[in-house]
This record gives C-alpha cells, structure tokens and sequence, in this order.
C-alpha cells in the first residue's frame, strides 16, 4: 500500500524551543491513523507543522511524493491537505451557508464525480441543511463540528486533519460525530486522527501511533493495540 504522507525526522517548536524530536511517521493512502499521547506528548504541533501552520526545524513532510516541509499553509492545502482544528474555529458572524462558501475548492480534476460540494455536505449532515441560514455562534456545540468537518471537505482533500474532534462535546454528540467519520472511512479517505477519547479512536482507526516526548514510540494496529493492555496502561496511563 502506497504511503499518501511520509514524515522523516521532522523536529520542531516554538520560539526556540524542541517539541518534535525527530517524529518518522506514514500514512497510507485510504487508511486512517490514530496518533494518541498524554497532553504536551506533541500531537497538536505535529498537526500544525504538517498542515503548514508552523515551521519546522528540520525534516521532511511529503504528500504523494511532494516535499512540503516549511511550505504555508495555503501551499499545503493546494497540495490536498485540509485540517479540522481544535475548537472548531467556524466562523461565528457567517451563516452556514457562507461558511460553507468560502472553503469551497474545486479538485484538480473539476469533473471528478465524487467531488464534495456544498449539497453533498448536506446530503451527509441534514442538521446542517436545516441550519443553514444560522450563524456559526447559533449553532451547538455538536453542530459546529459537523460544520468544522464539511469545511475542510469542501477542500477536497487528499489527506484529513483531524485535531481532537471530541474536544468538548457530549457523549451522545460524540457518537453522531463517530458516525459521521465512519461514514468517510467507508469512503476512502485517507486521515489522521489526533483523539483523548480511546473509544472513538479505536473505533475508527486502522492503526494507532503513541507519541510521547516529541518522538512516536509505538506504532501498530489497532486490534493489537487494544488487546495489550499493558502497553496502554504504560503508554498512556489507562487499562
């Protein structure tokens, strides 16, 4: 199976200092991996320097064979990169509809049939159809997310962020949202998972990654993975 991102020695931080200390990490194409760790293990800025949202020291990011290390954002996301930040960050005085609107980038192939468009988002998510003429800070919690979500869609994207997508949310809203990110998976699409909550990650992923320190420790399925417990309970302090 062809890898879609291939990350090699990747180090970097912020004013100066070393968050990531020599990260190696892939993601195959059609697969979803989740990357969990304790809070500070580095997740979030592995996250950033993928997306092109910070510098990295040294390294290398490669999506599809194309070199991307220290390129922006707005390069990154041409190359078919779309993230799902932490907190949601829709925009809160635009509409559904209008945050719909300004995400929206049509695919290096503009025929491709199964393109995202604003009626697919809909199509996907009918609670954001029937909430489309409210703003982004009318919406729940729940309800933005899924808005976070059809946002970076629209981008087309060829490999998901994902940062924490049950960041904040209610149980059962938590279970919509796994549902919504089953239905991808069933898709193809190629993603990485930045997850707390074990339950959803495991229930998603194809393979789990743990971080810690900056550095990936431990790379496997995620059958293996939940059947040791003692390296969960080791790695990231649970049974």
């Amino acid at each position: 199976m062809t890898d879609l991102l291939t990350v090699r020695g990747l180090r970097g931080g912020y004013a100066g200092t070393t968050v990531l200390d020599g990260v190696d990490f892939t993601v195959p194409a059609g697969t979803l991996v989740a990357l969990l760790g304790r809070n500070g293990a580095g997740k979030t800025t592995f996250v950033h320097a993928v997306m092109g949202m910070l510098k990295p020291y040294a390294g290398s990011i490669r999506i599809g064979g194309d070199e991307l290390a220290g390129a922006p954002a707005h390069i990154v996301a041409r190359n078919g990169v779309a993230i799902v930040p932490q907190g949601r960050r829709v925009f809160a005085p635009l509409t559904v509809e209008e945050n719909l609107r300004i995400a929206a980038r049509r695919p290096a192939g503009a025929q491709a049939p199964n393109a995202w468009t604003a009626t697919r988002i809909y199509e996907l998510m009918p609670r954001l159809a029937e909430r489309r003429t409210h703003r982004g800070d009318q919406l729940s919690g729940g309800e933005q997310q899924m808005l976070a979500i059809g946002r970076a869609l629209l981008q087309n994207p060829r490999l998901l962020l994902l940062d924490e997508p049950s960041d904040g949310l209610a149980p059962t809203v938590v279970d919509q949202v796994a549902e919504l990110l089953e239905t991808l998976r069933g898709e193809g699409i190629t993603a990485v998972l930045v997850e707390q909550d074990l339950h959803l990650a495991f229930r998603l992923a194809d393979e789990v990654a743990v971080m810690q320190k900056g550095r990936i420790v431990h790379r496997g399925t995620t059958a293996d993975f939940r059947r040791d417990r003692g390296r969960a309970h080791t790695l990231l302090g649970v049974g």
